[in-house]
């Protein structure tokens, strides 16, 4: 079943409710009890990434998740800091990350932003797939989502960057490594767009 990570960071209510409309049953997993039978799982996250880490060490489901992903290949997906926490470390904090993808997080240079209002990057913004991936099929180019961050996700390996955005400078807004798929924007905030998206992810 499509399950939840409930690690006390991020809207869970917002993503059961696109499911719900999507008739797609969902779980919320709170506890290690919690991810028995799950065939594909939603790390969300909101704030900043040691908080977000911290929340996700001491919930006691780190040690499955890393299981089920890495030894398993559950498919996942991360949104937001649920996306930066999958990387080594992040210029945000001090704590490593789950290291699921070889990545860093970065703060974007402000001097580089044109807008008055420079940090954190906040509203619609294009999404550019980068050749063809099921996460962003039947989305047409004009698609845009909502952002919310002023930290990017920097892939060591650029190949493994499926769509990029731009705020100042270009940057990686979808990721993928094998089973392992991060997205900087909020598809739960970005009307049909975010739920087709999150369709796709489930029919994956």
């Amino acid at each position: 079943m499509l399950t939840i990570i409930d690690y006390g960071v991020g809207n869970i209510f917002a993503f059961q409710n696109v499911y719900k409309r999507l008739n797609i049953p969902t779980k919320v997993a709170k506890n290690i009890e919690d991810l028995a039978n799950v065939d594909k799982l939603i790390l969300p996250g909101v704030g900043n990434f040691d908080y977000a880490m911290n929340q996700l060490n001491n919930s006691g489901l780190r040690t499955r998740l890393d299981e089920l992903v890495l030894i398993n290949k559950i498919p996942v997906i991360g949104i937001c800091i649920g996306m930066q926490i999958m990387a080594n470390d992040s210029e945000e904090g001090i704590s490593k990350g789950l290291g699921w993808i070889d990545a860093s997080v970065k703060k974007f240079n402000s001097s580089k932003i044109e807008f008055h209002t420079k940090l954190p990057h906040m509203g619609w913004n294009d999404v550019i797939p980068i050749g063809h991936n099921k996460l962003f099929e039947g989305l047409d180019k004009n698609s845009i989502f909502y952002f919310l961050h002023s930290y990017y996700f920097s892939c060591h390996n650029k190949n493994q960057t499926i769509s990029t955005s731009e705020y100042g400078i270009k940057f990686t807004s979808c990721v993928q490594h094998e089973n392992i798929y991060g997205i900087q924007f909020h598809p739960e905030k970005s009307h049909s767009y975010g739920e087709k998206l999150l369709h796709n992810f489930a029919k994956l």
